[in-house]
């Protein structure tokens, strides 16, 4: 047998997995069933205790919630299974964006009563850009109110894709109907470690009947030649329904479903099960599509590559997150292709755009809060790197004579702010440094100045975001900084179009060390769609007639205009959601640097944005309500008060009461504390969550 052969028989037998849910759905609980039922954990962590092994950081434990992504690794049914645990709250949403970039298949996980929530729709949006094969686990089935069924329809109705039921919970009799094999498995033991198969008796059966045949007509429109029993009713070997389903899966037709709960240990070891038969090796993905960087010259539009993954071909790794590991930063990183040892020089492109070259100290395996030493890894890995100072999230590690790189990874701008200092002057330079590792660490945090008050802006994507970066702070450096209250992100864009010219002069000196600059430039301003950005377009008209631009004019009109467009003429907000078409440019012969270019296209851009009808866009956030009925009223006028545009409301039977359910959009200046006030409003009981929509003009 080849090496190269035996490598591959070792990624089929490879699951990189991640797990994800709207908060609170029991995504975490369910990681640690498969923990414990894998044998890699002998005790399972439950989190309302503060115990769950993947909820490590000490502000996790705290509050309850996955806050960072965390990657362990299991055996089961001899595969390797590396499994990544990403935050359901929307606050860390770049959490499971960088897992979904390096993942090769997903459990996405639903509350039995609320079936598809609004964070489950963010995750399913990133799924999809990544078209990652997909599992349904409708947890909480012993819930009051929770039904298997009106979950699957909710799948269909919000998310657009055909779910197909596997197992179908029975949380009375702790157990659970396998459609494939048509059995009833009981989970016994006290902690459901113990599962018994048994045929399914026939009043059981008779009830999920339906769903049976549901599952062989979707095999079938995989599969052709399963349609001819699927509809005599002839026998169908589990096997071939499995391969059925599996190609299914694989090509994104198919959305496997399982009932169960994972705090009641009901219904984990078929999913398990399934994880192994139907999601994907790292070598059944797609080739990614990389570009060799730096551009040159002579090719200024960097070439295309495949990279598939395994041995074959030069290093391709991708640090999807940079974390600070006993106060020294390590990166984890996905390797694709070729291996990687300790002492290894990597190359990778830095955000200046130059190539960057820096020696691999130590490689590790990870299992959330601990890392093992290795000597080596390979593709279809995922571990954690140290000794790379200045590799950060989305850069791709190469052989430094082979330079590419792969699609990078999205992030946000942020929308809140808090003003912070020190409590004192003598520690200045040490909340610098420690705020330099967590803008490392979170591609979402940001650190600035005010220009106007000089002090210094926190940045984040939420109230929850930014507490936990304070409590970092004080745990982890022993910082405890003064806060002011939080700020809401602005912009700035105009309301009608115009056109404008604007003659930059400026005489020489007398001296004659700083000879005479002149330059004109015309421009024509257009308001976009909102969320479009900012574009800058035309082939401008030169003067005097035959005239040209050189490079370094060209680039100097557009950094003057850029100038402008990160100060609008309002507040210093950022302009956004504007069209600027360079119409003319009147040169004048050596009396046009290009600093006078730049200076005339910027005088002339702060004239149109003062004259085009600006004005202050405002994030909005589309916020999810679900509270007890009987509350409705009150949150309603509340939200009303607070000028929020309601687009839907609705209700539904769940947990013994009827629960009203709300979409609205609201500014985020008015939600500031509003979980207290919701609190205060519904007893305790009601819930929300947001997410950011767009930055547009309120009421």
């Amino acid at each position: 047998m080849t090496v190269a052969t035996n490598h591959s028989r070792i990624l089929q037998r490879v699951r990189n997995i991640g797990v994800a849910a709207h908060v609170d759905a029991g995504k975490t609980t369910l990681t640690e069933r498969i923990l414990f039922y894998t044998g890699a954990l002998h005790k399972i962590g439950e989190v309302h205790q503060g115990a769950a092994h993947m909820d490590w950081m000490a502000e996790e434990q705290e509050h309850g919630i996955t806050i960072t992504a965390a990657v362990t690794r299991a055996h089961w049914q001899e595969h390797l299974l590396q499994i990544i645990d990403t935050p359901g709250h929307v606050d860390f949403t770049i959490e499971v964006e960088r897992a979904m970039r390096v993942l090769d298949g997903l459990i996405l996980v639903l509350d039995g009563v609320r079936a598809v929530e609004p964070q489950t729709e963010t995750v399913w949006r990133q799924r999809c850009h990544f078209q990652l094969p997909t599992l349904f686990f409708v947890n909480k089935m012993d819930r009051p109110g929770a039904d298997f069924i009106q979950a699957m329809a909710d799948i269909a109705t919000r998310l657009g894709v055909q779910p197909v039921a596997l197992t179908v919970p029975l949380p009375e009799r702790a157990a659970v109907i396998d459609l494939i094999h048509q059995e009833l498995i009981e989970f016994r033991g006290e902690q459901g470690e113990q599962p018994k198969r048994s045929p399914c008796p026939d009043a059981l059966w008779q009830g999920v009947a339906d769903l049976r045949e549901s599952l062989l007509l979707a095999a079938a429109e995989v599969d052709e030649s399963l349609a001819e029993p699927a509809l005599t009713g002839a026998p169908i070997a589990p096997e071939a329904l499995l391969g059925a389903l599996r190609q299914g899966t694989l090509e994104g037709r198919l959305f496997p479903c399982f009932g169960g709960s994972a705090l009641r240990n009901l219904g984990v070891q078929p999913l398990l099960d399934a994880v192994v038969a139907l999601l994907p090796a790292p070598s059944d993905r797609p080739a990614m599509t990389a570009r060799h960087l730096p551009a040159t010259p002579e090719s200024p539009e960097p070439a295309a590559e495949s990279i598939v993954i395994g041995d074959d071909g030069p290093l391709a790794a991708l640090v999807f997150k940079v974390q600070l590991w006993d106060g020294r930063r390590h990166c984890f990183t996905r390797i694709y292709r070729n291996r990687i040892r300790p002492g290894d020089i990597v190359a990778f492109v830095g955000a200046d755009g130059q190539v960057v070259k820096e020696h691999i100290a130590r490689i590790f395996d990870i299992d959330a809060g601990k890392k093992i030493k290795l000597d080596e890894a390979g593709p279809g890995q995922i571990v954690l790197l140290a000794g790379l100072r200045r590799a950060a999230t989305g850069d791709t590690l190469c052989h430094p004579e082979h330079v590419v790189s792969l699609e990078r990874i999205d992030t946000r701008a942020p929308v809140l702010s808090l003003a912070i200092e020190p409590s004192t002057s003598a520690d200045e330079d040490k909340l610098l440094e420690a705020l330099d590792k967590l803008v490392q660490e979170d591609p979402t945090l940001r650190v600035e100045e005010d220009p106007d008050t000089g002090q210094r802006l926190l940045r984040g994507m939420g109230e929850l975001h930014l507490q936990i970066v304070l409590e970092r702070l004080e745990r982890e450096f022993h910082l405890r900084v003064r806060r002011g209250r939080p700020a809401v992100a602005l912009r700035e864009s105009i309301s009608s179009a115009v056109t404008v010219a604007e003659l930059y002069q400026h005489p020489a000196s007398p001296d004659g060390k700083h000879p005479e600059a002149r330059a004109g430039v015309e421009l024509h301003l257009t308001p976009g769609e909102r969320g479009s950005g900012v574009r800058i377009s035309g082939e401008p008209w030169i003067l005097p007639e035959g005239a040209e631009l050189n490079d370094a004019q060209r680039q100097a009109l557009h950094e003057g205009l850029q100038l402008i467009l990160n100060s609008g003429p309002l507040q210093g907000a950022p302009v956004e959601d504007v069209v600027v078409e360079l119409r003319q440019v009147e040169l004048f012969g050596s009396a046009s640097p290009p600093e006078a270019l730049s200076a005339a296209a910027a005088k002339a851009l702060r004239k149109g944005l003062s004259q085009a009808g600006p004005v202050i866009l405002h994030p909005l956030m589309r916020v999810d309500l679900a509270v007890p009925e009987v509350y409705l009223g009150q949150v309603l006028g509340d939200l009303q008060a607070r000028h929020a545009s309601i687009r839907a409301t609705s209700l539904h039977e769940g947990g013994g009461e009827g629960e009203a359910r709300v979409q609205c959009e609201v500014a985020l200046e008015s939600l500031l504390g509003y979980a207290t006030e919701l609190r205060s409003l519904t007893q305790g009981r009601g819930q929300f969550s947001m997410r950011f929509e767009r930055f547009d003009v309120t009421a």
